[in-house]
């Protein structure tokens, strides 16, 4: 699971953002979870790696036990 602590803000037409939302209802999706795919395909789409679980990957850091 992502931990969600960032925000991201953005300008849209808001023709285009009604329809966005009424498209994500319709898929019993909301807006944030479509937004979240996009951005995880576009990161994939472009071989870009970033971590996911930056709090696992502390646990197993050397001296940690």
């Amino acid at each position: 699971m992502e931990k969600k602590t960032a925000r991201l803000t953005l300008l849209i037409d808001p023709h285009k953002k009604r329809a966005f939302e009424q498209l994500c209802a319709a898929q019993d999706l909301t807006p944030s979870q479509v937004v979240r795919q996009l951005i995880r395909d576009y990161l994939r789409d472009h071989d870009v790696e970033y971590e996911t679980r930056p709090d696992l990957a502390s646990r197993d850091a050397p001296g940690r036990e």
